[in-house]
């Protein structure tokens, strides 16, 4: 399931309309982060979002409680 019993999102697994509900993740960013993942594979860890072109730190501090990675 894209979406963790918390409520996350399961971002190895979350589409790119499931990616647009984060907070400050827009159409854009969200197809930023599925095409990042496609071509590099799944998340390792969360901090692995700063290596998806327009996430730095405090957009990923925004984001980090509500992402899951497994």
């Amino acid at each position: 399931a894209a979406m963790a019993s918390d409520g996350r999102v399961r971002i190895n697994r979350a589409s790119v309309s499931q990616l647009e509900q984060l907070p400050g993740v827009g159409p854009v960013l969200a197809d930023r982060i599925a095409s990042y993942r496609d071509e590099n594979g799944p998340f390792a860890t969360v901090e692995d979002l700063l290596d998806v072109p327009g996430i730095g730190e405090a957009k990923l501090a925004g984001l980090r409680d509500s992402v899951a990675i497994p």
